[in-house]
Parts: C-alpha cells; structure tokens; sequence
C-alpha cells in the first residue's frame, strides 16, 4: 500500500482550539440538548393525557346559569345547616361584587364543610388564620372543611381579583358556640344576618 504523505499540522497559538474538534463538540451538545428537549415534551404529553384521563378527584360540576333556580345552590339552600352526623355544611355563592350569603353563623368545635361556586369569573375564598384558602370557579364546586377552635369573627376576602368592584368584596364567618346554634334543628339554614 502506498503511504499517503501527510500534511504537519501547524501548531496553533495558545487557547485556539482546532476546528474539527469545536465541531464535535458542538454536534455532542446539539444531541444532548435535543434529548433533553424530547424528553420535556414527552413529560408534558404525557402529563397531560394522564389527567384527561383520571381528573382531579372530588370535581363537581354545577350549571352557573341556573344556580338560584334549581340544585344544591338555591336561595333558601344558602347559608349554613347542621347535618344528621353534626357536621355543619355552608353553602356560598361568590358573585361580582359579594358573598352570598354575607355573613354565615357557623358553631364552635364542630366540623365544617365549605361549598362554594361563581355564576360569573374566577372568586378567591379566604379566612385568614385558618386553613381555609381555595378558589371559587364557575362551572364547578369547591369544597373545603374545617374546625372553628375559638368563638369570634372571621373576616373572608376576595383574593382573585374579579373585577373594578373586588376590593369592596367581603363577608364575614361568625363562630358562636354550640349552645347558640344547636337550637335550630337540623338542615334549617341560618346566617347571622338580623331577623
């Protein structure tokens, strides 16, 4: 065989890299980032089948045009009622610019389940220094559940904002004791409005 001469290579000056091997380098990371690349999008594919497929659970829906004519969210459904296992369920409607009802009378020590719905945009259901936090989206219920250790007033803001009228949206939970509240049988609705 016949040897091919070869051409020295020259030598380069100090900190230049030769270019074959820039290319290679480059081509490695090019790969590297593309299979990076490929498997953020499979995740997001993914993901997102999955959750089509097994939504969230406890997803209710409700029609938020019909909400005072038929269902759980009547008027005279509103407010709060003691349940047969003396559990306490409240019933709220967020709507621009107010809760509905505006002040919700809930007993102490007792297990309370919150649900809520919007006829209209996207509301936030707050009461600051519990566990109460959630958003309230027409079209469907939000439920939450909690346990009034102590007697008082709860502040409850909007904190989504809904619109010019959000900042004047509040309402009031107001935790008696039990003594004040077991009076009124079960499933009657009461709020702490004046009668």
């Amino acid at each position: 065989m016949a040897d091919v001469p070869s051409t020295p290579q020259q030598p380069l000056p100090d900190g230049i890299v030769p270019e074959d091997i820039v290319a290679r380098t480059e081509n490695r990371w090019l790969v590297v980032m593309a299979a990076m690349l490929g498997v953020m999008m499979a995740i997001i594919v993914v993901t997102g089948i999955a959750g089509a497929l097994h939504p969230s659970s406890n997803v209710e829906i409700v029609d938020p045009l019909s909400l005072h004519l038929q269902g759980e969210f009547v008027e005279s459904n509103l407010g709060t009622a003691l349940e047969p296992d003396g559990t306490a369920t409240v019933r709220i409607i967020a709507g621009q610019y107010d809760f509905i009802p505006s002040c919700i009378r809930v007993p102490a020590q007792t297990p309370a389940k919150f649900r809520l719905t919007s006829p209209d945009v996207v509301h936030g259901f707050l009461l600051p220094g519990t566990n109460v936090n959630t958003m309230v989206v027409p079209g469907f219920v939000s439920e939450v559940r909690t346990r009034f250790a102590k007697t008082g007033d709860y502040v409850m803001p909007c904190h989504e904002f809904c619109g010019l009228g959000h900042q004047a949206m509040w309402a009031r939970v107001r935790v008696v004791p039990w003594d004040n509240f077991a009076g009124k049988g079960l499933l009657v609705r009461t709020s702490c409005a004046k009668q």
